[in-house]
């Protein structure tokens, strides 16, 4: 197995629900830490969901009122998820959110 140590940068331009990572096929992450970073002047509402490829389900995972000028983390602990698993952000404010997830990704070993 390979081991690659990723990030990935988001700016939440819009309301709706978005994805900020999913995990590529025949592998599987282990997030160690979604900074969520609140720049503005007010609170604003923040939501982390996983879907669950394998369930075909989604649970959300984080739900804040991210306050002002804050940084936080999204995950309190890392998080392993499977080929196909999806993070999604949604905000209650657009332009207002960005942030950094970062993840290792682990090569799945096929079978001989």
């Amino acid at each position: 197995m390979a081991n690659i140590y990723k990030n990935a940068g988001f700016a939440l331009s819009t309301t709706n629900l978005t994805t900020v990572y999913t995990v590529p096929t025949d592998r599987t992450a282990i997030v160690k830490s979604i900074q969520i970073n609140n720049d503005d002047a007010s609170a604003i509402q923040t939501e982390i969901s996983v879907t669950d490829s394998s369930a075909s389900a989604t649970y959300k995972i984080y739900h804040k009122d991210l306050a002002a000028d804050t940084t936080d983390n999204g995950v309190v602990a890392p998080l392993v998820l499977e080929s196909g698993d999806i993070v999604k952000i949604q905000v209650a404010t657009a332009n207002k959110i960005e942030g950094m997830i970062s993840y290792l990704e682990i090569f799945d070993e096929k079978s001989a």
